[in-house]
């Protein structure tokens, strides 16, 4: 005897869904975008001191919107999955 196998059988059961993990990945962007805010300051010279390294973006901006980053992946990982059937 042969047992038809149904596609709610095939599915497979994912430990988040789908709107968790797009939510993921914008807090994920979020974070990437934060450490590219960090990035330069360099000086050309390096016996020269560079103040640009001190600037409001690299030392209060960027650690911000990092830091919402990683909350933002709390949230995105703590939300309830919304069922699409209901019983």
């Amino acid at each position: 005897m042969s047992k038809k196998i149904t596609t709610e059988e095939k599915k497979l059961d994912f430990a988040l869904g789908k709107e968790n993990y797009i939510l993921l990945a914008i807090g994920f962007a979020i974070i990437i975008f934060g450490f590219l805010l960090m990035i330069g300051g360099k000086a050309e010279n390096p016996n020269e001191f560079n103040k640009d390294i001190f600037s409001f973006r690299r030392i209060t901006l960027a650690p911000i919107i990092i830091l919402f980053g990683f909350v933002f992946e709390i949230y995105a990982i703590m939300k309830k999955p919304k069922d699409s059937k209901e019983e």
